[in-house]
């Protein structure tokens, strides 16, 4: 097994225990990982703390220079990284290597922005301007589905704004961030990126730490909730873009097949494990038997296998704790609906769920009104235009939705209707660096991605001058 190292303070380090890291595709460990203690994690807070002074009197023109080395870095490994997130994650080839091109391109836009002082007066009285500041030391906590592309969202915003960050990532997919840490040991001064895995037990005390001014997490809102109580103490800054249960509402007017095609890919990306991915469809009754039909065709169309087959489509859930999960999940929709495609695991070594599409169900069972985070879409029949907005509205999670019509102006409308952080009309998923990224209700705190994101890494300090 290959050599993975933690990077603290500009070194890669060991540690005195080690984790073993599963390939989901085999269910059999692929590479050993160091286990970071305490004292590591004080020791990366430590470093951060000592680097971050330098890196923010650093000129920002300096800082975007940074960013960019750091992807073109990234772009030079490409095909190693894209294999590894594979190995780690389950995604089918194609899609890590998607993976790794839209992790260049967000470090590439962020090395485009800037929170230049903003002046709100300067006159005979006086001269007030608003300046954005560092934070310190931010600590980036990410989820499993997206290895690089998420520590990269986290790692670009922090430093650019002149923060020193502790990375942690997933303890089921931490050799892809291990990695990017050997690269950031070339690009940054020491100190200013740190990377360390554990076994999920460092949080608490990362996220408690007197010398974290911020931390960025990306997972469950379970896990958000529990990051915001634990940070509570010292009032830091958090940013959380947790869970979701996006609805998709499919309107009468629609081309089924083009439809159809949309919202499969937008349900069944990343083996459906994507926050922003549709987790519900309401279909108008009208429509509601030729969507079920074509979508079922599509699923059966799949191919579900290992990422690394050539001709996988669908690869498997990344861990053995989400399997059981979504094992759960398809307990409810074979009670609660009628399973038209898809319903069972797969009997091979390996966390392989079939692409799952349930009709007949409705609001109130399992399936329709939590996040699954797996292949399964329940369809659900509608008739009414604002019942079903109330419904598509109901719940705890507000991350994004989507409405599909002929008729842009009247998707639009509907759109502006939904309680959701992103809407999209005939679309899903389709996010940008420049595009801000924030969620209604439980599904999380702050803003991700833009000007808008880094502003979240900084503090506003107001000069105000008497004339």
């Amino acid at each position: 097994m290959a050599d993975y190292r933690m990077l603290i303070g500009g070194q890669l380090v060991d540690a005195a225990q080690h984790l073993d890291v599963i390939n989901p595709a085999t269910g059999a460990a692929f590479a050993r990982v160091p286990r970071a203690s305490v004292a590591d994690a004080d020791a990366a807070i430590a470093a951060a703390k000592a680097a971050q002074p330098a890196w923010g009197a650093t000129p920002i023109a300096d800082r975007r220079l940074a960013l960019t080395a750091l992807a073109d870095a990234i772009a030079a490994r490409a095909a190693e990284l894209a294999r590894l997130v594979t190995l780690e994650q389950g995604k089918p080839l194609p899609e890590a290597q998607g993976e790794l091109a839209w992790t260049e391109g967000y470090l590439r836009h962020y090395a485009t922005l800037d929170l230049p002082d903003r002046i709100i007066q300067d006159d005979d009285t006086g001269y007030i301007a608003v300046r954005h500041q560092p934070l310190g030391v931010v600590v980036g906590i990410i989820a499993w589905n997206f290895p690089l592309l998420v520590a990269c969202w986290k790692i670009g915003p922090a430093v650019l704004a002149g923060n020193a960050i502790v990375l942690k990532p997933a303890p089921t997919t931490p050799v892809t961030a291990l990695v990017l840490g050997e690269i950031c040991k070339e690009v940054f001064p020491a100190g200013v990126v740190n990377v360390i895995t554990d076994a999920n037990d460092l949080g608490p005390h990362l996220t408690a730490h007197r010398d974290v001014a911020k931390v960025g997490f990306t997972g469950s809102t379970p896990t958000g909730k529990a990051i915001l109580a634990n940070s509570a103490d010292t009032l830091k800054r958090i940013t959380l873009e947790l869970g979701g249960n996006d609805a998709a509402i499919v309107l009468n007017d629609v081309d089924v097949r083009a439809a159809a095609a949309g919202i499969f890919a937008s349900a069944f990306l990343n083996c459906g494990q994507v926050c922003l991915a549709i987790k519900r469809a309401y279909v108008h009754a009208d429509i509601h038997d030729a969507m079920c039909a074509e979508l079922a065709r599509l699923a059966q169309a799949a191919v579900v296998g290992d990422g690394l087959e050539q001709g996988t489509t669908i690869g498997p859930i990344q861990n053995a704790a989400q399997y059981e999960k979504v094992k759960a999940f398809l307990d409810s929709a074979r009670r609660d609906g009628t399973v038209i495609a898809g319903g069972q695991a797969i009997g091979r070594a390996g966390y392989f769920i079939e692409p799952t599409i349930v009709r007949d169900v409705t609001d109130g069972a399992n399936i329709v009104d939590e996040e699954q985070f797996g292949p399964i879409l329940p369809v659900i029949r509608f008739d009414d235009i604002d019942d079903v907005i109330a419904r598509a509205n109901s719940g705890d999670y507000g991350l994004g939705a989507s409405v599909w019509s002929g008729d842009v102006t009247r998707a639009a409308d509907l759109a502006a209707r939904l309680q959701a952080g992103q809407v999209w009309v005939n679309q899903h998923i389709a996010i940008g660096p420049h595009i801000p990224m924030a969620g209604f209700k439980q599904s999380g705190l702050g803003v991700e991605q833009s000007v808008e994101g880094l502003a979240e890494y900084t503090q506003l300090q107001v000069i105000n001058i008497a004339r």
